[in-house]
């Protein structure tokens, strides 16, 4: 079974600052069919203007990974952490039992694009943890993002969840296999990508479940997808 969602039913958010796409409800954006698939609670796709940004505020009991696209984005945080990063880095924040962080872009020229990704963590009250990551790109696959083990140097989150990045060139095709019980939801960033013969769209999104293999076709050249196998 696949459930789609349109990039254009998103929620929207313009600030002037901020241009934000919501997949799920966030902030203002509320619709209670959207509230996430299984422990995927946020994909926000964030487009910041020059020396815009998000100051400083809390987050608790959530894992936190942002994938910059284009730009880069600043980071603090009450961890006392401190830096800039740069397109091809993940960020994973365990927010645990709180802290604080901020998100600016730098540059006074160009505007940064990222994503911004929530995954409820396994269990409340964790120590508060933070790392960046730059795994080895897999050129025509999946480059693994995140996982519960930080193995292929991924980041190290606090759920059984695996997040990749797909980076296909056009007509490259590549099946992925789930285990018994397991859902995927597919994100694609850029390009144009069958699902399983549905056709999806950037900013698209879909929902897997009760199905075996995830069969994936890229349709035009730079196409981009996030894929999160969930249990």
């Amino acid at each position: 079974m696949i459930r789609y969602r349109k990039s254009s039913e998103r929620g929207h958010a313009d600030e002037g600052w901020l241009d934000s796409r919501h997949t799920f409800s966030f902030a203002g954006y509320y619709d209670p069919k959207q509230m996430g698939f299984r422990t995927l609670r946020v994909i926000n796709e964030d487009r910041v203007a020059p020396g815009g940004g998000f100051p400083l505020h809390p987050h608790r009991d959530m894992e936190i990974l942002s994938v910059v696209l284009e730009g880069a984005l600043e980071h603090g945080d009450s961890l006392g952490h401190r830096e800039i990063i740069a397109a091809g880095a993940v960020q994973r924040i365990t927010a645990g039992r709180g802290l604080l962080h901020s998100e600016a872009n730098p540059s006074a020229t160009e505007p940064v694009h990222f994503l911004q990704i929530w995954i409820e963590p396994g269990a409340p009250g964790l120590t508060p943890g933070y790392e960046i990551v730059r795994p080895p790109r897999v050129v025509n696959g999946l480059t693994l993002l995140a996982s519960p083990d930080g193995r292929a140097a991924s980041a190290r989150i606090e759920q059984d969840a695996l997040v990749f990045d797909g980076s296909f060139g056009r007509g490259v095709q590549l099946d992925y296999r789930l285990t018994a019980g397991r859902g995927a939801w597919v994100q694609v960033v850029s390009g144009e990508l069958k699902l399983n013969g549905l056709e999806l769209t950037a900013g698209d999104g879909a929902a897997v479940e009760e199905l075996a293999t995830l069969e994936l076709e890229a349709g035009a050249a730079g196409t981009r997808c996030l894929l999160f196998d969930l249990h």
